[in-house]
Formats: C-alpha cells, structure tokens, sequence
C-alpha cells in the first residue's frame, strides 16, 4: 500500500480549484493526483507509479494534459494565501539534469544548459515576507541571475522592498525595481564606487528565507534532480511543489 500524502483538507483545496478550471473529475481523481505527487516526491519513473493508485499511463496523461494548457500554473495562483509583499526575496539555484532529460523533441524547449556543473537547469525564484513562492522562472544554467532578474519584477509587481545579493547589482536592475516602487536592498560590488545609502543589513540578513524556500522545494527529488525532458513540465511539476507547499500552510 502505497503511502498517501492528500489530506481531506488539502484535497478539498485542490478539487475546488480543479474545479474553478473545468478539469475532468472522476472518482479515482485523488488517487490520479497521489499518483502524480508521488512521481514528483520521488522523482521515479512514471512506469514505477504504485498499481494501486491508478494506471501509470493514466497519471502522466493527466500530468502531461495538464502541463501542456498551462494549468498547473493558474493552480497556485488560485491555491496561494495572501501574499505579504513588504518584503520580496529574489535568488537563483541550480538544478542538475539527469542523463534522462535530454533528448526532448527537437522544436520543444529544454531549458537545459551548460554550466560548471555539467547539464543544468536554474530556478530563479521570488518569494513574499513569509517565505512563501510568488513565482518563479526557469533557464538554462549558463543563465546569470541578473539576466532574469527583471522578469522575476515582473512578475512580483509592487513590493515595499526587493532584496537580493550582490550578483544583482546593475543599474537596470535598481532601475526597474524602483520603477515598481520597490527600495532595492542590494550590497554593491566590491569594485563599485556607488554609495548605497539604502542598504538594510537587518532586512538583507533574512535573504535566508529565499534560501528555505529552495530548501523546501529540493525535498521534492522530482524539483532537485530534472528528470523532465519538457522545459513546460519541470515547470508544471515547480507549480505543483508550490502549490502543495501553500496547501500544507494553510
């Protein structure tokens, strides 16, 4: 017997947002998402899914129709409390590939890249006050943090202060914070002559949080190893990690 990890409070959750988005509901549906959650806990292959949750095939078709219309995504959004936007934490980690996430279809997007590393991908993620995810994105490991750094504001919108380390010190960066009514809380580069009369030690001394929300992300081994092939399904498998951690939180 396989071990459940669906509570009823947490599955009433998730099938109230399943279905606000019109997705197919069976009476196996909640074995169907314990199959899926046990493929991104273990990171296993869908071949290895528990017969006695439901078909393999059956799991990664839901997974794979699911992740290809985007909808593993507006579930967080629905899942996710209030955000505590005073405080925004910005950083990027490193995931590695496994042998069996390259050979995606050429035209389909990986996202995998070349680092120091080996075959990498990189999570650059924001995360609110309470050390929640916002959102995040994902790109190749040769991708630098400040190059994404502006989506990443994007995506977050206001925010009373983005903190960040100093691998984000650019004046595009400071630039686009402060056109979002952000007080960047970044430390200059040890070559910069700037004055950083705005910096906060106390708040640039929580960036930790960001750090536990990777933490809490990686203890999913289907987030802290890639095994996807599909840049949309490490994606979709992200969300669905977000949006248990904003379940359990609740």
């Amino acid at each position: 017997m396989s071990r459940r990890v669906i509570t009823d409070e947490i599955w009433n959750q998730i099938q109230q947002t399943m279905q606000f988005y019109g997705c197919y509901r069976s009476r196996n549906s909640k074995n169907i998402m314990e199959a899926i959650l046990w493929k991104l806990r273990t990171g296993a292959p869908w071949r290895d899914v528990p017969e006695d949750l439901c078909p393999w095939q059956t799991a990664y078709n839901r997974f794979n129709r699911w992740a290809n219309k985007g909808l593993l995504g507006e579930f967080v959004f629905k899942l996710r409390g209030v955000l505590d936007k005073e405080w925004v934490f910005i950083d990027g980690s490193y995931i590695r590939a496994h042998q069996h996430a390259s050979g995606a279809r050429h035209g389909e997007e990986s996202t995998i890249g070349k680092s120091r590393g080996g075959a990498t991908t990189k999570i650059h993620l924001a995360v609110d006050a309470s050390g929640y995810p916002i959102d995040f994105e994902i790109t190749g490991g040769e991708v630098h943090d400040s190059q994404v750094a502006s989506q990443l504001i994007e995506l977050v919108g206001e925010a009373e202060y983005l903190i960040a380390d100093k691998g984000y010190d650019s004046e595009n960066i400071w630039e686009v914070a402060r056109n979002h009514h952000m007080i960047p809380i970044i430390p200059r580069k040890s070559n910069s002559k700037k004055v950083n009369v705005e910096f906060d030690h106390y708040l640039y001394g929580l960036r930790h949080l960001v750090e536990n929300a990777f933490a809490r992300l990686k203890h999913f081994r289907g987030i802290a190893t890639r095994f996807e092939k599909l840049a949309r399904n490490y994606k979709s498998m992200l969300f669905l990690a977000c949006s248990f951690i904003w379940c359990k939180s609740k």
